[in-house]
């Protein structure tokens, strides 16, 4: 199975349609990846088929929780997980991609650019929920994906949410629904969704859920 293929028959088993030109897009994307990956520790992740499942198509699983928003934050976006992807796949999406290390930063702006991306940029700093001081946009999503426990994100992400935004966590083995609605609630928010999948080659569990203010 080509590269390709593994995209687009993983893409299938999520239920996902790969965008248009999103493939060869995220091949470049994955290319700059393991090369800077030989110097810089940007993922543990470095074999071709991982990395097309357990970051590209891990990715591209959330497309449906932030399909027409206008603007995304990414927060801890390391490698540009899972904001570039989704931003690959929303090219009209308004995308900030925050981390707290240097050199994941410098390969953020690096394959922006390479990649020739409008509407997308990469910033070096810590959230800690004063968008304004931080220099950070307001947006309609915020998602996180591995960045921290469900009960920090939330208590975090909510100060970074344009009026009408979404909260969206991006977790491993996720709680039942009684208790995403117990944390959402001590934050004043609720849950809106929570959808469970597989990935799609190694079957490992994943779930992403979505908050909104109560």
């Amino acid at each position: 199975m080509t590269w390709e293929q593994r995209l687009e028959t993983g893409a299938g088993r999520l239920g996902v349609s790969l965008p248009e030109g999103w493939v060869p897009q995220v091949a470049r994307y994955r290319d700059e990846l393991l090369r800077w990956n030989a110097r810089v520790n940007l993922t543990a992740i470095t074999s071709e088929a991982e990395v097309a499942e357990k970051h590209f198509l891990d990715s591209l699983a959330a497309w449906p929780e932030v399909k027409g928003a206008r603007s995304l934050l990414d927060v801890g976006a390391g490698a540009g997980f899972p904001g570039i992807p989704l931003k690959l796949a929303e090219p009209g999406m308004e995308v900030t991609l925050v981390d707290a290390v240097a050199k994941k930063v410098g390969f953020l702006k690096h394959v922006l650019a390479q990649l020739g991306v409008k509407g997308a940029r990469a910033l070096h700093l810590r959230v800690e929920g004063d968008p304004e001081s931080e220099g950070l946009p307001r947006c309609e999503r915020v998602i996180a994906r591995a960045f921290t426990d469900l009960d920090a994100w939330l208590g975090l992400a909510p100060a970074y949410l344009a009026e009408g935004g979404r909260v969206v966590a991006m977790l491993g083995r996720a709680p039942g629904r009684e208790e995403l609605d117990a944390v959402a609630a001590r934050h004043g928010m609720c849950c809106l969704s929570d959808r469970r999948y597989v990935l799609p080659f190694s079957g490992d569990p994943r779930a992403v859920a979505v908050f909104g203010r109560a």
